[in-house]
């Protein structure tokens, strides 16, 4: 496994993109920054994140024997990666928050941002960048935000933190076979953050909040609400956030 490590960039995962634009990248080629000045989260949000406490990584994963309808895929089998690494790491009570924040107890941890590389109209690469709060103590006006070592109390090595989710990670996109895709997605679907619970959400157009139940997802990673008179609909990501 490549790794570069450099000690500030604008985001870990342009760069890995710059990279791959001039060069063929071997798998798993990862790109480590002490700190990122232009971190990128969901839908073009920005990820706060203190420099050298955290983790921010990009991997660049070869997936051109997914098909597109399957892109969905890539962002369950990261999120349960982290998921089992970070129950190696004795972290407590994690869950996934559609579609792929990481929370422990109730607070977020980890974010992910997928930029899947089309070629032909045909999935050919992708770039997973990871932002993970490890020994980080403070979060201004970040209520719902929280540590590795919030939780633990523990102060952690980052390298060894880097190896544990590196090595889940290449085994969780082993598993993006058709003949795994269901079974992943049935996993990712357990791990979902209030499943089959009360739960509210706001629209994302209008700022309408509704009451449902989260039930899984679409195979094309749509949530699937079970609303009032037992109706189910699927909102993508853009369309509908939950509130917690």
């Amino acid at each position: 496994m490549n790794i570069i490590k450099l000690n500030a960039i604008d985001s870990t995962s342009t760069y890995l993109k710059r990279l791959s634009i001039d060069k063929t990248l071997d798998d798993y080629t990862v790109v480590v920054a002490n700190y990122q000045t232009n971190g990128r989260g969901q839908m073009g949000a920005e990820w706060q994140s203190e420099s050298s406490k955290n983790l921010t990584f990009s991997v660049f994963k070869d997936v051109s024997s997914l098909s597109m309808e399957h892109t969905f895929c890539i962002s369950m089998a990261v999120s349960l990666a982290l998921v089992d690494a970070l129950k190696e790491l004795q972290i407590p009570k994690l869950k996934v928050k559609w579609p792929n924040d990481i929370l422990s107890e109730n607070k977020k941890i980890a974010g992910v941002l997928i930029e899947n590389v089309i070629k032909n109209n045909t999935l050919d690469a992708t770039i997973i960048g990871v932002g993970l709060n490890v020994n980080q103590k403070f979060f201004n006006d970040l209520p719902q935000a929280s540590s590795m070592t919030l939780l633990t109390g523990i102060i952690y090595d980052k390298n060894e933190v880097l190896n544990v989710i590196l090595r889940h990670i290449k085994n969780m996109l082993s598993k993006l076979k058709p003949e795994c895709i269901l079974g992943l997605k049935a996993e990712y679907e357990l791990q979902l953050f209030r499943l089959k619970k009360p739960s509210t959400f706001v629209t994302c157009a209008n700022n309408k909040t509704f009451s449902g139940f989260i039930e899984g997802v679409t195979t094309n990673g749509k949530l699937k609400l079970l609303l009032e008179d037992e109706v189910e609909k699927t909102f993508d990501l853009k369309e509908v956030k939950l509130l917690y």
